[in-house]
Order: C-alpha cells, then sequence, then structure tokens
C-alpha cells in the first residue's frame, strides 16, 4: 500500500493537494509543492489502494544527515481519520530510525494538524503566527530518535 513516489504520480498528488485547499493549504503552497516535487523530493512516499492516492508524505535530510524533516504530508479529505496518515507518518519514522546519523526528526506544520503529530510523541519547539500565509501559523515540532 505505501510506495516510493513516481513523477508520473505529480497530476494527482497537485489535486490531492488542491482537495486541501484551504482547509489545510494556503493556495499560495501549491507552487511550493510543485517546485518540492521538481527539485527537492529526497524520499517522498504514496499510499495507494486500487489505483487512487490515498496520501503521501516525504523524507528530507539536512545538517549533514543528523536531522531528518517530514514534509509535505497530504491525506485524501475522504480517507482523513481513518489511520492512513498515521500508517504513512510512523512508516517514516522507522525508517528515518534506521539511519544511524539521525538525531531527531522535524516536522512544520500548522496549528490546524499540529496535534496529530503530538499524538505521536513530537513536542511543540516554536510557533510563529502567519508563516506560512495569513491565518497558517508555523508549529515546528521535534521527535528525538530513540535507539535501542
Amino acid at each position: 500500500m505505501i510506495r516510493p513516489y513516481s513523477g508520473d504520480d505529480k497530476t494527482k498528488l497537485v489535486q490531492l493537494l488542491q482537495l486541501n485547499t484551504p482547509k489545510y493549504f494556503h493556495e499560495s503552497e501549491e507552487q511550493d509543492f510543485i517546485e518540492y516535487l521538481d527539485q527537492h523530493v529526497q524520499h517522498y512516499f504514496v499510499v495507494e489502494q486500487a489505483g487512487v492516492i490515498l496520501a503521501s508524505g516525504g523524507i528530507n535530510y539536512v545538517e549533514n544527515g543528523r536531522i531528518a524533516r517530514i514534509s509535505w504530508d497530504l491525506v485524501h479529505p475522504n480517507y482523513q481519520g481513518q489511520g492512513i496518515g498515521r500508517e504513512l507518518t510512523q512508516y517514516r519514522i522507522d525508517l528515518i530510525k534506521e539511519n544511524s546519523a539521525v538525531e531527531k526528526i522535524v516536522v512544520r506544520t500548522t496549528q490546524l494538524v499540529y496535534k496529530f503529530y503530538q499524538k505521536l510523541g513530537f513536542e511543540l519547539v516554536e510557533t510563529r503566527k502567519d508563516f506560512w500565509a495569513k491565518g497558517f501559523d508555523l508549529y515546528q515540532m521535534e521527535l528525538p530518535v530513540k535507539r535501542s
């Protein structure tokens, strides 16, 4: 059900973003998402069922791989609240933990969904009003990587 992103997914992913706009994303973020898919994807994953993309989300590494960023999480509105986003996020967390260089996981989100990440153990470290666009505040969260 979870697979790596392919360039063939781009149009469907932009449509998925549009389905989540303006509730979770500002319309100005569409161009940023397209640029991300075209130029900044390191690891991006798609949840697909019967040819329909239900969710997507990425991982980007910064600071010489010491920090992993959860990026551009999208869930189709008809499938929100069914655990798909949680499954995809946990999949990425588990993948990140396999990389011994990573010390912490960061997610930069909004006031609209930060509680989702809080339930997964992320802690709020910073907020900035109207960061993404008017009415879309930055909620930066972190999860230390613990190894057994």
